[in-house]
């Protein structure tokens, strides 16, 4: 099935086109004709250098940089951060060397990109709402050090970000270069998590918070794409996804595992806020709860449904492998009985200050994933715990049966 945008949704989402401005008409020039526009808005990039069709990236709406990145960020402390973001607003947390910064996405939901500088490490932290991709790259790529912008593109609906140093566009959701001179190149990527802001300053009380004075003028604490990630819409811009085991706006968390990837659809974490689970010989634990406002669902972010914060690790440390458990707000494990937090922590018990390994991962609506990482495996749960390819996609069907008429 091919997820198009339909003609309806226009209608129902045009206070957001207006609002956003970054979500226009479907262009309806011919593929030349916009080449040819690429290429007098974009003199210094190299076309001629790419790994896709320039027919499968399609305007946003918005010229270049339409969408501002932030470029010199400000922080400031938690304790200030309080005056004007609720204790459930999502933010996106990544800690470098033990230092911590929380990036609200009521923020990011307006900018996209923030280049900034953590512990002495250049990063891009990036969130594109229509995928629900939160991403966070190194942004010293073999001793060069990229700024990052938009280009007002997309493809499979997914951001399509810029380096200002060689004007090269790179897909958000795989870091990698897919026009210009670094086409092929992939960026590293860095772990981070989107949990509550009452989870981050519990953990990390004494860090950051990015500023709400970024030199804009947004309504921040808006969500200009109200009811987006209604579970029964489909993606706005077109999206070739050729794959029906989960619905395209299921949230899911990835877990990649030497180029091998599962996700795990949040649907699962119902019955299992916590999954102890074995993938590509890793010994791996993915730990749930419903911890944070949705930033996609109303208008106000702050007052908007109440989702899971997903996270994943190995679960081992050092020799010993762990199997978790939930205890109410915090997580256990049986070997020992200590207790954890969603970052990995151990902050009660035998193990505490200990830290699970970071796993690459991240959160994603379904369709942005699949779509780019089509041979992913997607984790199932009841009694049968079966992890989906694609070849098995005909099981979808079973599952989508109610329960109680297969005797589950």
């Amino acid at each position: 099935m091919k997820y198009i945008h339909q003609f309806a949704l226009i209608s129902k989402y045009l206070p957001l086109l207006v609002t956003v401005f970054c979500i226009g008409p479907l262009a309806s020039a011919s593929a030349s004709a916009q080449f040819l526009s690429d290429k007098r808005e974009w003199p210094n990039t190299d076309f001629d250098n790419r790994v896709v069709e320039l027919s499968e990236i399609q305007s946003g709406g918005v010229p270049k940089d339409g969408i501002p990145a932030i470029d010199d960020p400000e922080f400031v402390s938690a304790d200030i951060a309080m005056q004007w973001l609720d204790e459930n607003e999502p933010v996106i947390v990544l800690e470098i060397l033990g230092k911590a910064r929380a990036y609200p996405l009521q923020i990011l939901i307006w900018h996209e990109i923030v280049n900034d500088v953590v512990n002495g490490k250049p990063v891009a932290v990036t969130f594109c709402p229509l995928c629900n991709a939160s991403i966070v790259f190194n942004r010293n790529l073999d001793g060069e050090i990229l700024d990052f912008g938009t280009t007002g593109r997309l493809r499979n609906s997914d951001l399509v970000m810029y380096d200002r140093q060689t004007e090269s566009w790179w897909q958000q959701i795989t870091g990698r270069g897919i026009v210009g001179i670094y086409a092929g190149v992939r960026l590293t990527r860095l772990p981070s998590q989107i949990t509550s802001f009452r989870e981050f300053t519990e953990a990390y009380p004494n860090s950051e918070v990015l500023s709400r004075d970024t030199g804009f003028s947004r309504r921040y604490g808006v969500n200009p794409y109200r009811g987006y990630d209604d579970i029964n819409n489909s993606p706005f811009f077109r999206v070739d996804l050729d794959d029906d085991r989960l619905p395209p706006m299921e949230r899911v968390l990835n877990v990649t595992v030497n180029d091998r990837h599962r996700v795990y659809p949040f649907s699962a974490f119902k019955t299992e806020p916590v999954i102890n689970d074995n993938f590509n010989g890793v010994p791996v634990v993915v730990f749930s709860k419903p911890d944070a406002a949705s930033a996609l669902d109303g208008a106000d972010i702050a007052k908007s449904k109440i989702i899971p914060s997903a996270t994943a690790y190995r679960r081992e440390i050092d020799d010993l492998v762990l199997s978790f458990e939930q205890d109410g707000e915090s997580f256990y494990d049986r070997e020992t009985g200590s207790r954890w937090n969603l970052f990995g922590q151990a902050v009660q018990g035998e193990l505490t200050g200990k830290q699970l390994k970071n796993i690459n991962s991240g959160l994603h609506f379904a369709f942005a994933w699949l779509v780019f990482y089509p041979d992913s495996e997607v984790y199932m749960i009841d009694n049968w715990n079966l992890s989906l390819t694609v070849e098995d996609a005909a099981l979808k069907s079973l599952w989508c049966l109610p329960q109680q008429l297969i005797g589950i």
